[in-house]
């Protein structure tokens, strides 16, 4: 890969999806969370500015171990001061076997005097062309300037040699601050157990199996059987013993040429496995149809829709007994309503109106919260924090201003029609024209009946009276034949109405609160898919890409290198 090209393959999707990770996440997480994957974005484009044809490998271990011995054992001439005195190595040294590496020294800010080459004037080692060995500080230094110089270099090698000694070589402090974290770079990691001259008989092999075992509970893989993982071996850098085979595996380990790839794969694997608690949900995140229906169902309360629907029924009857019914009960009512109506009554009747007023509107308006908060809940329920906390909040906003369009859709939506009275059946006419000739036949037979008593008609009880009474039991008998009618059309006005009042609310509800959500589950999902592109690994795994992703039951699972 030459300096400049743009990484290749699957690192290169996994490095654009994890650019698209961050730019869309920026709004919903904080810095602090997104801050590796920033530096892993930083570092990938860092290094693929710079040589391709090298590998920087750093040999990092703790104090008197002998890192400087083994850098000169196999450079083949000193390039690093070794000595009793403790820290021997102050600042990183580094060791180069070809030109070009001038870059990537800058780069780990390493000054000119102490860079080397294995021999003054001659090429070097061939097999070697292309390594960039940097002797590190011991890393349980007293010295705290010294650690914090091997955490800067070694986040930003290629690989790693790891130097132990039959004293150290379980020392708690690699194993827990270095080893264990950078488990995942399997792949780019060696670990030596130098000075096996000292062990006696097999107990180098038992020390090196011991070293296996405890690489083993750290959860690094052992690249043994042919499979990737850590190269284990025991060398002896003061007698020679295993720097030949060393030597050997950095040869084909730098000619291959992907050591920096596979490092900046497991920087991104390390990076998706830190960010996974914010996009991998527990569950099935969303809102399914239940939740729509019962979202709207509570808005339908909150506005009341049963009771407008109730309440149209009732004027539709009403409508039809001022239509139908008799003029006589009408005049009564009539005068009842205004014998019962004073001034006081009417005043206290507006105060106790405009209470319940008050009162129900209060009571709307913690049904509609109440409702919200639900509906929040719901959608947010196995989310990760912080995309839960944007669902909610997506609600709250959606919410404002909700109560009173809900109060302007039940003023419009539940009122009649223009006219401000509902709809007329067609056989309404007929029975006003029967009522008002059940009517006029009350005033036919008064009339005959009073005429025959001021010697006006010839006497004859009986025909007027028939017909008087024909029209008296006519008129009720009407009014409950139309009342009878009635309640069919009147039911049905009335729960058209509660239709029409549910429709409207649950579709205010869908443009003022769920929509919002579907938005922050939509963009939730999306940073889900993009998140999927990162942690599917090196391919190894099923679907696209090597991604197993089951995006309902909100799991990622993924195979790839055992690279941090």
């Amino acid at each position: 890969m030459p300096i400049g090209e743009a990484y290749a393959g699957t690192l290169r999707t996994r490095l654009d999806a994890l650019r698209e990770l961050v730019g869309l996440s920026r709004t919903r997480l904080d810095g602090d969370t997104l801050a590796e994957a920033g530096r892993v974005l930083d570092e990938a484009a860092a290094r693929q500015r710079l040589s391709s044809k090298h590998t920087v490998v750093a040999i990092a271990g703790a104090t008197g171990s002998g890192k400087s011995t083994l850098i000169n054992a196999l450079a083949g001439v000193p390039v690093s001061e070794t000595g009793l005195r403790r820290p021997t190595t102050a600042n990183p040294i580094a060791c180069t076997w070809s030109e070009g590496a001038a870059g990537l020294l800058d780069r780990l800010a390493i000054p000119g005097r102490l860079r080397r080459r294995p021999l003054a004037g001659g090429i070097g080692d061939e097999a070697l062309q292309g390594l960039v060995l940097i002797d590190l500080p011991d890393h349980d230094s007293a010295v705290t300037a010294h650690r914090r110089q091997v955490d800067r270099v070694l986040a930003l090698v290629d690989a790693v040699i790891w130097v132990v000694d039959p004293e150290k070589y379980a020392d708690a402090a690699l194993h827990e601050r270095y080893l264990r974290p950078l488990a995942g770079h399997a792949e780019v990691t060696f670990v030596v157990l130098n000075q096996v001259d000292r062990l006696p008989g097999d107990a180098a092999h038992q020390v090196l199996d011991d070293l296996r075992r405890l690489l083993d509970e750290d959860g690094m893989a052992l690249g043994e059987h042919g499979e990737p993982g850590a190269t284990v071996l025991a060398v002896s850098a003061l007698t020679g013993e295993g720097v030949g085979e060393l030597r050997e595996l950095l040869g084909a380990f730098v000619q291959g040429r992907g050591a920096a790839e596979r490092r900046l794969s497991a920087d991104v694997d390390a990076a998706a496995a830190r960010l996974r608690p914010v996009y991998v949900a527990d569950g099935r995140p969303g809102l399914g149809e239940r939740s729509r229906e019962d979202f709207g169902a509570r808005l339908a309360v909150a506005v009341g829709a049963r009771a407008a629907g109730e309440a149209a029924e009732r004027e539709w009857r009403r409508n039809a007994g001022r239509a139908c019914g008799t003029p006589w009960l009408r005049l009564w009512r009539w005068y009842e309503r205004l014998r019962t109506q004073g001034a006081a009554g009417a005043e206290e009747g507006a105060e106790a109106e405009a209470t319940a007023a008050e009162e129900d509107e209060l009571t709307a308006r913690q049904r509609v919260e109440q409702a919200v908060r639900i509906v929040a809940e719901e959608a947010a329920r196995g989310l990760p924090v912080p995309w839960a906390q944007a669902v909610r909040e997506a609600a709250v906003r959606g919410a404002r201003g909700l109560p009173e369009a809900l109060d302007e859709l039940a003023m419009s939506v539940g009122s009649p029609p223009a006219g401000g009275r509902p709809p007329r059946p067609a056989w309404w006419p007929a029975a006003v024209l029967a009522q008002a000739a059940m009517t006029l036949l009350q005033f036919y037979g008064a009339l005959w009946l009073v005429g025959q008593i001021i010697g006006v008609l010839e006497p004859g009880l009986v025909p007027p009276a028939l017909i008087m009474l024909a029209g008296i039991l006519g008129g009720p008998l009407v009014e409950w034949a139309c009342a009878a009618a009635a309640r069919g059309p009147a039911r049905r006005y009335g729960q058209e109405t509660e239709r029409r009042l549910r429709e409207a609310a649950a579709g205010c509800g869908r443009a003022m609160v769920l929509d919002p959500v579907a938005a922050e589950l939509m963009r939730y999902r999306e940073v889900r898919e993009r998140y999927a592109h990162v942690a599917r690994g090196r391919g190894e795994g099923g679907g696209p890409g090597g991604a197993v992703v089951r995006t309902g039951a909100g799991e990622s699972g993924y195979a790839g290198a055992r690279v941090v």
